[in-house]
């Protein structure tokens, strides 16, 4: 009886092994999609066509383990982005990745916190990461548990946001006299 209760769960183990696999494999092809999409639609330089995640599996299925690493893509040659790219590029390629991540594992969480992403991005690249992070607004606005929570000190940035009215307002942080913390709320308009 031992022998057939052990041959069923060696059996339910496989099984469940399998289906992880294959759900990883989904969901992995799921961020690397929207990290596309995303990266295409913000980066406005030409020496990186696009940027992915790549998973290398070591060990057996009893003990396997995974090692992500981020890789840019030129001319349909993949490369390593690690030492590769700009301070501006990692800062980019970051944002997308925590987007793209939150998109796929996150769909009950809605609140996304940046915290100066426009930090070491050239003119074209805020330009275009504000219009991407717009439509991100447009497209998620409907939802009931959306936050979308910026810290920048980039005045052009905010401004540029404010522009395409997705937002009523923002929240100012500044000192008063006595160096104490002021919140104000700032109407865009």
């Amino acid at each position: 009886m031992s022998d057939m209760a052990n041959n069923d769960l060696e059996k339910y183990a496989k099984a469940l092994d399998n289906a992880i696999m294959k759900y990883h494999g989904l969901k992995m092809e799921e961020v690397n999609d929207t990290m596309r999409h995303l990266w295409n639609k913000t980066y406005q330089g030409t020496d990186i066509d696009g940027i992915k995640i790549r998973s290398d599996v070591e060990g057996g299925a009893s003990k396997r383990s995974y090692n992500y690493r981020v890789v840019m893509t030129k001319d349909q040659v993949e490369m390593d982005m690690r030492g590769r790219c700009s301070a501006g590029q990692k800062m980019l390629a970051s944002i997308i990745i925590r987007l793209a991540l939150s998109d796929s594992f996150g769909q009950n969480c809605g609140i996304l916190a940046l915290d100066e992403p426009t930090n070491a991005l050239d003119v074209e690249n805020i330009d275009a990461l504000a219009e991407s992070l717009v439509d991100i607004i447009n497209e998620r606005k409907n939802h009931s548990n959306f936050q979308l929570i910026i810290i920048t000190h980039d005045e052009n940035f905010l401004r540029k946001l404010g522009q395409a009215e997705v937002m009523e307002y923002y929240w100012r942080v500044s000192r008063d006299s006595r160096q104490k913390s002021v919140i104000e709320r700032q109407r865009f308009r």
